[in-house]
């Protein structure tokens, strides 16, 4: 007996990691009434609430400059107070019904560690700018708001009725996620010098005198045909030159859509095109709350796009880039290969005659022709690298 208490320990960590490791490599519907469901819920929320902690306890090398200045850190706190109290009790209360008790254990204990660490309670104090950083809250709040919204849409306005959440390689288009989130210092470092250095010699003080003069919602309007017409060009670039569709490929490789396969994106494509479009839009000269709402356009439309969502938007759809429209970009299918270049304005892609005309209401397959993308982030950016597969392969 006093064996098995001794050993009571071990066998509860073994069950932990061995149904949490089971989850994350599993897909499919989470089944209602066995617990896993409000577990995974009360795991995800623990997790962000733990990295939240270590964010507030370390903010000079986990948080984004950019970003901090913007939100209210009191309102954070209380989210993630929030988030611990509902996470707490859902995974305890699941414990104590003997429901999926490995993920629900491995949620109390994050929970209770990040209490242990001071919770939402962790004092901010001052420090130096210009270190080195992750962003770690703009992976929190983006991760957070971004599921919120788009799980609940495309349970309310499902274009493919039943897909699953946690559908096929999402762990791989989770890691990109993550991974493109941390590194936002580095990119932004990146760009910003090679803008500055590539297409400063193109500014025009007259030129960019005119456009920041003009009304805010006009020059909104502007600023996003500009970027989309420039990434309409590197987008088709993107496909038609062999060299560049080794990157994009990547993107291309999902065969589920929804709202985080966008992510799948290698990281020279990701600064390639930032460099391409912001540049191009500081040559023009917009001013800075207009760079700072088509940052919100473009963040929301990138994942929007991609998600399993279907409205009927009637004439609309031939104005605005919805996921009907883009949906049909990511397909396989003969008549959508090379189409459906714009991210925002439809009506780019039926000027220049690359909008997909199908008589079929939506596509049939999607990902890359042959299959021959690897799965797994660090496979994925090595991919570029190899030869691509012969045709008749």
């Amino acid at each position: 007996m006093a064996t098995a208490v001794a050993n009571a320990p071990l066998v509860v960590a073994h069950e932990v990691v061995e149904e949490t490791t089971h989850m994350l490599h599993a897909d499919g519907e989470l089944k209602p009434g066995s617990g896993l469901a409000s577990g995974v819920f009360a795991l995800a929320l623990a997790i962000l609430c733990f990295l939240g902690v270590l964010a507030f306890h370390f903010p000079q090398y986990l948080t984004t400059p950019e970003l901090r200045a913007k939100y209210n850190v009191a309102v954070i706190r209380q989210v993630m107070f929030v988030a611990l109290i509902i996470s707490g009790s859902w995974s305890l209360a699941n414990v104590a019904r003997n429901r999926s008790r490995g993920v629900n254990c491995a949620a109390l204990f994050l929970v209770l560690a990040t209490v242990a660490l001071g919770g939402s309670r962790v004092p901010v104090g001052d420090f130096a700018d210009g270190t080195p950083y992750l962003g770690l809250d703009w992976l929190i709040l983006d991760l957070l708001g971004s599921s919120i919204i788009f799980i609940a849409l495309e349970k309310a306005f499902p274009l493919y009725i039943g897909q699953a959440i946690f559908r096929k390689a999402w762990q791989n288009d989770l890691v990109h996620f993550v991974v493109n989130h941390l590194l936002i210092g580095f990119m932004l470092l990146v760009v910003n010098y090679l803008i500055h250095n590539v297409f400063g010699w193109m500014v025009r003080h007259e030129v960019q005198e005119f456009v920041s003069a003009i009304w805010f919602v006009p020059q909104l309007l502007l600023a996003v045909f500009v970027a989309d017409f420039v990434e309409y060009w590197a987008h088709r670039a993107y496909h038609e030159v062999p060299f560049l569709w080794k990157f994009h490929a990547v993107h291309h490789s999902s065969e589920v859509m929804d709202w985080i396969a966008g992510s799948r994106l290698h990281m020279f494509e990701i600064i390639a095109t930032r460099v391409v479009i912001l540049g191009a839009l500081y040559v023009v000269g917009f001013t800075k709350p207009v760079l700072d709402a088509y940052i919100i356009v473009v963040g929301f439309q990138a994942v929007f796009n991609h998600a399993n969502v279907h409205i009927n938007w009637g004439p609309l759809r031939k104005v605005f880039v919805t996921p009907d429209f883009h949906h049909w970009h990511h397909s396989s299918d003969d008549e959508a290969i090379d189409k459906n270049y714009a991210a925002h304005f439809a009506f780019i892609d039926w000027m220049f005659g690359t909008a997909v005309d199908s008589e079929k209401q939506f596509p049939e397959k999607y990902g890359v022709v042959g299959d021959y993308v690897p799965i797994g982030f660090l496979k994925q950016q090595a991919f570029p690298f190899k030869p691509l597969p012969k045709a008749d392969s």
